[in-house]
């Protein structure tokens, strides 16, 4: 180990490792804090990235998990500094964490690469927080491991489980259908989310950590133990102690993220059920750690692959059990059993393969992990859309879909804007029926800006009334993973860049084809021409200050991963140049 160590080259030894004047002015400032000489004398400095704030409640107890991680660093040779990025929660950031993914990526990076330390240890969890920090991460190239914070407890109603989030969709469309009261609505408010953690249903946060395990980022079983489970902590420790070996090995992050890893991720999106958000943030990793990674992969490498994970939204259960039942080792080893898993010798964080972590893991429970033969879904593998309303693309989940709407064909009724869909669906005299298409317009990532999750447009309260339950709903937005319903997202390229979904008009027909891919429009070619080149002369270029215009102004469309045109690729991390 001693001559590991003399012959390791550290990064933060470019700051506290010369005798210098440069040297003495880093050493110093840092001796504040009460820091003795031998701890600049050699030791990896690992930065610990901080997503903890009190405005996302998801993320408010990472205090004690870091202080966890900063054991296992101490234990093993290593040396901790702690540094806050900003947080962007989904559940209080207005008006949306998407439009600040890319803004906290930045400052990931910079922080990363501005920094003496060898290696980080990213904490996330909220829904945004996992990719930010993977991707500016991944713009650096040091070694990395992720921690995520953990899914809440099963929310509580009535004495049954409730799911946070799904609930909140489920209750609502319940109090425009009458069926409920508001009291019984606010009655749900305080048990759907009683204790820390993220949500715990299979919504954006549990998919992505479960996509930074699936990558190879994080250590075993990080993806489901809950934030208040002992544990976590434990897992927190374990990272530590783990981080510091992966600077001693040069276990940089280009050498877990590579498409092997991500196609792997993908087939286990689909046995998850996961969200549709994963389509977007696993192309901006890729983009930034150069990998290539298109929509087409969605379908060669996850359709087919069958939904064995019964979790909402698309299923019965919640993240408290889905651990309890084996985590994703279980889902990994189904999957592998049945050779379903791409690529078993990609390389994880702790130095084994994928399959190596997953092959022994047990599943203790078939109706949470299910068998392969006894799927909730035989195809859960995310739905890619083209046609001539999606010319670049557009996404469907069918787990959480209704089959018989999956092939459809249904007059538009059509909405320019949120507002104006908040307006009119309450309208009793709307011209809509079960069989229409809602379509709403200019929520993708330029038009709101930030792409919100407002997708699953909440149906029209007359058709709630006489008992319809599902849609078909299309748009340029996002939804919640923890949402619902056979709602078409991410259609690309969006309205407010040009995109064909701009000239649909009331009344239009279209077709949805999940089986073939296809999402069309049916009017002609010659008219769909003549309302293109109409609507680009009345379209407005957009009026907005700081950082929003930045934004409208260099974001790619869904199909790119929503990453700024500026970000897209890996700029390592050498040190910039002394300032002194």
């Amino acid at each position: 180990m001693s001559e590991t160590k003399k012959k390791l080259t550290l990064r933060s030894a470019q700051w506290f490792g010369t005798q210098d004047k440069n040297g003495f002015m880093y050493r110093s400032w840092m001796k504040n804090q009460g820091i003795p000489d031998h701890e600049f004398e050699g030791k990896p400095i690992i930065g610990i990235c901080n997503t903890w704030s009190e405005l996302t409640p998801c993320n408010a107890h990472f205090r004690k998990l870091a202080e966890h991680v900063k054991r296992g660093i101490l234990e093993a040779g290593g040396f901790p500094v702690e540094f806050p990025v900003f947080s962007n929660g989904e559940s209080n950031l207005r008006p949306t964490a998407m439009l600040t993914r890319n803004l906290a990526s930045m400052d990931v990076e910079e922080s990363i690469r501005g920094n003496p330390m060898d290696a980080v240890v990213l904490l996330v969890g909220c829904d945004k927080t996992t990719p930010a920090l993977l991707m500016g991460a991944a713009s650096c190239d040091i070694p990395t491991i992720v921690v995520s914070g953990g899914p809440m407890l099963n929310g509580k109603l009535d004495g049954k489980d409730i799911g946070s989030g799904t609930a909140v969709w489920q209750l609502h469309e319940a109090v425009k259908a009458g069926s409920i009261t508001m009291h019984q609505f606010m009655a749900a408010e305080s048990g759907m989310s009683r204790s820390a953690g993220t949500c715990n249903t299979m919504g954006t946060a549990s998919t992505m950590a479960c996509m930074a395990e699936a990558l190879g980022t994080t250590l075993p079983h990080n993806a489901a133990i809950p934030a208040v489970d002992s544990r976590r902590y434990v897992l927190a420790h374990m990272s530590g102690i783990r981080i510091v070996e992966m600077v001693r090995e040069d276990l940089r992050l280009s050498k877990i993220l590579t498409r092997e890893a991500f196609e792997n991720a993908i087939r286990v999106n689909a046995a998850i059920g996961g969200s549709t958000n994963a389509v977007i943030h696993l192309k901006a990793i890729a983009g930034r750690i150069g990998v290539p990674l298109e929509l087409e992969d969605w379908t060669t490498v996850g359709r087919g692959t069958p939904t064995i994970v019964d979790l909402m939204p698309s299923g019965r259960f919640l993240m408290e059990e889905f651990y309890y039942a084996g985590g994703l080792p279980g889902v990994v080893r189904r999957l592998g059993e049945g050779g379903l898993v791409p690529h078993k010798d990609a390389l994880t964080v702790n130095g084994k393969s994928f399959w190596e972590n997953c092959q022994d893991a047990p599943v203790y429970n078939d109706e949470v992990i299910r068998q392969l033969d006894n799927p909730l879904l035989a195809d859960g593998g995310i739905c890619i859309l083209r046609g001539n309303l999606a010319p670049r693309g557009a996404v469907l989940k069918p787990s959480a879909a209704t089959p018989a709407l999956m092939q459809h064909r249904g007059k538009a009724v059509v909405f320019e804007d949120f507002e104006h869909y908040k307006q009119r669906i309450l309208d009793p005299d709307l011209d809509v029926d079960a069989d229409s298409v809602l379509v709403m317009k200019n929520c993708g990532p330029k038009g709101y800006p930030g792409m919100a999750e407002v997708g699953n447009m909440g149906l029209p309260p007359k058709l709630l009334a006489q008992g319809v339950k599902d849609m078909v709903r299309i748009s340029d937005a996002r939804m919640s993973g923890t949402a619902y319903g056979t709602v078409v997202l991410h259609v690309a390229p969006e309205a407010m860049a040009g995109g064909p979904l701009g000239i649909v008009q009331d009344g239009d027909m279209i077709t949805l084809d999940c089986r073939n891919g296809k999402l069309d429009l049916d009017v002609t070619d010659e008219e769909m021409q003549q309302r293109l080149a109409s609507r680009a002369e009345k379209q407005q270029p957009s009026h907005k200050t700081g950082y929003q215009q930045l934004y409208i102004d260099h974001v790619l469309q869904a199909d790119q991963g929503c990453d700024f045109d500026f970000l897209v690729g890996s700029r390592g991390a050498e040190v910039p140049k002394h300032s002194h």
